[in-house]
């Protein structure tokens, strides 16, 4: 029963019968099979069948919500019987919005040390795709913004507090200014994340509210990106103090604080609010609430337990 709810499940989120039945290490014919077991089973259709597949019927629609509940407490129960015999062991899957990434390290790290036998797993995602992830059983927890997206069903520990700075080269237009206005940002030549991010938004929406254009002359999914083009000392971006931190000085460029007003925006972990919840995520909630004391003893101060 299990592994043909998972088929259910590969196929809302692949959304074709080949591709699913190649996620589930199956022939197509054998997820079939299996997902017309289910059908017998229940003496309902589904899943919409022609050339290709067109979706789920609306009972289709509810069995694929038991089963995401079903599988993960599946997940969960084997994972901790498991761990009660060896210690903490499989796969740990963490998505993080792209601003985000440089701090995961601060998770990753003491989660390896007290737990070795563990391998993590990374992604860079939109705040939006990383609450689907979690939905669809394909990401275990999630790094991203607190206050601005529906949470959900989640737990969320909040980390720190993001703050933004202009990073432009040395001798540009404000240089040897101790900050700047989100309205002067406007002016320049800017790089900045594509506007399917929630940094980008939040940008644009900021320097709007201060009567300025926030059209970006290159767009990019990559922090990476965004960086080596500044490096050109050719565009200037908009970063989170916190990530300009974490990648230290870079040559020819500095960052100055963006002012008037001073915005900020939550970051935090998010989990599946389940009970039981899974080992491994319980390990990484109570590594992050550690992390949160360090990070931002005042915003961890006021936030519940």
């Amino acid at each position: 029963m299990i592994d043909k709810l998972d088929f259910l499940l590969a196929l809302a989120r692949e959304q074709h019968f080949g591709h699913a039945a190649e996620a589930c290490g199956v022939t197509q014919q054998t997820l079939s099979a299996g997902v017309k077991q289910l059908e017998n089973r229940f003496g309902v259709q589904l899943v919409l069948r022609g050339s290709r597949f067109q979706g789920f019927t609306p009972e289709g629609e509810r069995v694929l919500e038991w089963s995401r509940r079903i599988v993960a407490d599946a997940r969960a129960m084997h994972e901790e019987v498991t761990g009660l015999r060896r210690g903490l062991t499989g796969h740990l899957r963490i998505a993080a919005i792209p601003t985000a990434l440089p701090m995961i390290v601060n998770l990753t790290t003491p989660y390896r040390e007290r737990h070795p036998d563990v391998r993590l797993t990374v992604e860079s995602a939109t705040s939006a795709d990383i609450f689907s992830l979690i939905e669809n059983l394909e990401a275990d927890a999630g790094l991203t913004y607190l206050d601005n997206e529906p949470l959900g069903r989640v737990i969320s520990v909040p980390l720190y507090r993001e703050r933004y700075r202009l990073v432009t080269a040395i001798g540009g237009p404000f240089d040897g200014r101790a900050s700047v206005t989100w309205a002067e940002t406007g002016s320049l030549p800017l790089c900045l994340l594509t506007p399917n991010m929630q940094n980008r938004r939040i940008i644009d929406q900021q320097i709007r509210e201060a009567g300025a254009d926030p059209a970006a002359t290159l767009e990019s999914n990559s922090m990476i990106v965004l960086l080596t083009h500044v490096r050109t000392l050719r565009w200037a971006s908009i970063m989170p103090e916190i990530l300009v931190d974490a990648l230290g000085p870079i040559g020819g460029v500095r960052t100055i604080p963006i002012t008037g007003p001073d915005l900020e925006h939550t970051i935090g972990l998010v989990a599946p609010r389940r009970e039981p919840s899974t080992p491994m995520v319980t390990a990484l909630v109570a590594i992050a609430r550690s992390l949160a004391r360090t990070l931002d003893p005042e915003l961890a101060a006021s936030t519940p337990a």
